[in-house]
Parts: structure tokens; C-alpha cells; sequence
């Protein structure tokens, strides 16, 4: 779906809305995926990320990596257990509908970038070890 480095295909509608983990999840990432509650969005290096007014003082943080080697994955400061929550399927809901309220940037914020590096990190590692295994 989406790639490693540089600008990523936009993701549909229909594939967001897949990844949600319920009815409730995606009824409430639509109503997030208007630019409203979102500042700081941006998209670049396979990932999707930006922040979400919520009932708190701070807003979520909210990172999608596209693919990072080992497919979709998703971080919100939110205290939501599912995954994706509301607002990470809101986000990429956004971003795939082409708004301008997520640009293309050359690189994330460093609250995203931390996140991102340490998770495909973490999938190079273990593809090396598994190729690793299978040669033994």
C-alpha cells in the first residue's frame, strides 16, 4: 500500500475503513477525518502523522507507518486500546481524501520520528533473524 521512503500512494477510503477494529471505530474516525480538530499533519517517508484536539489540554499524537517493512502500524497518546483507535483511522481518512490539511513534508516531527525509527528498527532486526534461522 504504501512505501518505505518518499511520498506514498494515498490509500483509499475503503482501505482505511478496513482497518478498523469495529463499527464504533470507524463511525468515529469519520467524523474525525475533517481538518477541525487536526494541526501538525503531514505525510512523507511512509508514514502519516499529526495532532488531535481532544478533551484533554494536550492534543493525541497520532503516527501511522504505512508499511515499515512489516505492514501498518499505529501510535495515538489516546488511552484508547484498540488498533487503529478513532483517531489514527480519522487521520488516515483525511489524508487519503486528499486534503491539504495533510501535506506532503520532508520529514516527521520528532515525537513521530522516534516512534517510527524504533519500530523499523525493530522489523529489520527480526527479518535478520530470520533469515539468520532459516540459513542454519
Amino acid at each position: 500500500m504504501g512505501g518505505q521512503a518518499g511520498e506514498a500512494v494515498r490509500w483509499t477510503a475503503e482501505q482505511v475503513s478496513a482497518l478498523a477494529p469495529d463499527d464504533a471505530s470507524r463511525r468515529a474516525g469519520v467524523k474525525l477525518s475533517a481538518p477541525g480538530p487536526w494541526s501538525g499533519a503531514g505525510a512523507g517517508t511512509g508514514a502519516v502523522w499529526g495532532l488531535c484536539k481532544g478533551s484533554g489540554k494536550k492534543p493525541y499524537q497520532t503516527v501511522v507507518d504505512l508499511d515499515g517493512g512489516q505492514g501498518p502500524g499505529f501510535r495515538c497518546s489516546c488511552p484508547s486500546r484498540k488498533f487503529p483507535c478513532k483517531h489514527a483511522v480519522g487521520l488516515l481518512l483525511l489524508w487519503a481524501g486528499g486534503d491539504a490539511a495533510v501535506p506532503e513534508a520532508p520529514q516527521p516531527p520528532d515525537w513521530a520520528e522516534e516512534w517510527l525509527t524504533g519500530r523499523r528498527e525493530r522489523a529489520t532486526h527480526k527479518a535478520a533473524r530470520t533469515r539468520e534461522e532459516q540459513q542454519d
